[in-house]
């Protein structure tokens, strides 16, 4: 009976993308796709210099260790959590599509909004300011590049990057597929190089490996260091609408994905302590680059260049993904219409796209663009946190709900106490942070129900200036609107059908 009603519903989306008014976006990620956006995200920056940043607060080897392992491990726990979420509401937005959903469009709105504003361009500008700083290093050997230099050379980068993913998604799938391999030869290069040191030379770096720090605030920081390493683990949740067969293929790409990241990440470390003495370990946060000089010689310069091609693979990760997010935002009525624009033959969303680069070019222009990820680190495990809490509350209130995934009731609720956790520690020292990211988040909250709210039930010829932005975009851009709604309909016919299926079920019993 199942398979008579997706093939009934396989025929409605036929019809209705036969009408030519809309056009409906195609599946072209594919299950190794998948795996490449979540492996490619994750390892940007993070690994080449997090590691002296939990040594740092840790001054202990075998403790760093255990701390990369769970992080891996809380991480790969999250992603699971996120599988279900993924499975059970198959819309791309990732924790947007969730919240709004378990409650309700306030408080996606929210989400959506911190993203906006802050997270998405800060995080693309920060990612592609250490591939300009990297990529220029090996000009520079003995000195700082000039500011402007790296500041430009991050805008080329963006740019490049956001002309590709407006061309074609395959292309840009290629590259994610290409710079996702050229990292993994360089950690496995990095990994094996640890190995033969290891082998061939004497290291006393284990000796006493479990004495250090073990504050409580020490811990906590360790783990931020770790923990941001493992940053993307959800960004395939953000394009489920394009992933084919989301429903096998998502919960598969993080089984793969997530257990390599976590093996390649603690046998990384495991060959910067065989190499890198502690005291160079907390000298500088280069700790790759130190690994290299010790280990590689004279193509020690290689270093940088991986550390530059990991991070160009991560903005296209996070372009990729951001332009996704605010194109369902759109679709929901939650941000203008123009943003849900894609090019009708090529099915890229350029008009999100472009924002998005522009977007991130102005923060270069921030003179401290870091401390903006400072207020809103906190806010975006708060976020992780309620979208966990949304899976709770929609067993209790949708207990019907189709669900091809459905994790075991403690990795959502040990999960969410971590996150909880994270929120609230740094709190204690610093709780400035926390208290201006949730005042700029609430923010939103006038904006909703003005240009949301009271914009709803009017008409849209009254707003002149976004009908002309939208009918510029959809002649510039030869662009039109997705037909998103045939899928949410069709989810819920199906979840009716299954429902009525199990009551019947039920009711025979």
């Amino acid at each position: 009976m199942a398979n008579e009603a997706e093939n009934q519903l396989t025929e409605k989306n036929d019809a209705v993308a036969a009408g030519g008014e809309k056009i409906v976006l195609k599946r072209k990620i594919t299950l190794i796709n998948g795996i490449t956006i979540i492996v490619g995200t994750i390892i940007g920056s993070g690994i080449f210099v997090s590691p002296a940043g939990v040594f740092l607060y840790t001054k202990s080897v075998g403790t760093s260790l255990l701390i990369w392992c769970l992080s891996g491990i809380l991480s790969t726990l999250g992603a699971l959590c996120y599988a279900e979420l993924g499975t059970c509401i198959t819309r791309s937005g990732g924790d947007y599509a969730y919240l709004l959903v378990a409650f309700g469009p306030l408080v996606g709105f929210l989400r959506l909004w911190m993203a906006l504003l802050i997270i998405r361009p800060t995080t693309q500008a920060i990612v592609a300011l250490t591939f300009a700083q990297y990529a220029v290093k090996p000009f520079f050997p003995d000195c700082e590049a000039p500011d402007n230099s790296v500041r430009l050379l991050a805008a080329v980068c963006l740019c490049f990057l956001t002309a590709i993913n407006c061309i074609s998604t395959k292309w840009a799938m290629k590259i994610q597929n290409v710079f996702t391999l050229a990292k993994l030869t360089a950690l496995v290069s990095i990994i094996l190089a640890g190995v033969w040191f290891m082998a061939t030379e004497k290291t006393d770096h284990f000796e006493n490996a479990w004495q250090g720090d073990y504050a409580l605030s020490s811990l906590a920081y360790a783990s931020y260091s770790g923990l941001f390493a493992f940053g993307g683990w959800n960004y395939l949740n953000f394009v489920t609408e394009e992933l084919e067969n989301p429903y096998k293929n998502l919960p598969r790409a993080i089984w793969i994905a997530m257990p390599m990241v976590t093996g390649i990440y603690v046998l990384v470390n495991l060959a910067y302590f065989a190499v890198v003495p502690r005291y160079d370990m907390l000298a500088s946060i280069a700790v790759a680059v130190n690994f290299g000089n010790r280990v590689f010689g004279p193509v020690a310069w290689l270093i940088p260049i991986f550390v530059a091609m990991s991070c160009f693979g991560g903005v296209n990760g996070i372009l990729f993904t951001s332009a996704r997010l605010f194109s369902t935002g759109a679709q929901e009525g939650h941000l203008p219409a123009w943003f849900s624009l894609v090019h009708v033959n090529r099915q890229t969303p350029i008009p999100a796209l472009i924002f998005t680069c522009a977007t991130s070019i102005l923060m270069l222009m921030t003179p401290n663009v870091v401390a903006l990820i400072n207020y809103f680190s906190q806010i975006l495990w708060l976020s992780v946190a309620a979208c966990i809490a949304g899976l709770l509350w929609l067993r209790v209130s949708k207990p019907n709900m189709p669900r091809p995934i459905r994790v075991n009731l403690a990795l959502p609720i040990i999960f969410l106490t971590c996150c909880l956790v994270l929120v609230m520690l740094p709190s204690f020292t610093e709780p400035m942070n926390l208290i201006i990211g949730v005042a700029i988040t609430l923010s939103g909250v006038p904006v909703y129900y003005v240009c949301v709210v009271w914009n709803k039930n009017k008409p849209r010829s009254r707003n002149r200036l976004m009908l002309w932005i939208e009918r510029g975009c959809q002649i510039l851009f030869n662009a039109a609107f997705v037909d998103c709604h045939h899928d949410r309909k069709n989810d819920r016919e199906l979840s009716d059908m299954q429902t009525s299926i199990v009551d019947e079920k039920n009711v025979s019993e």
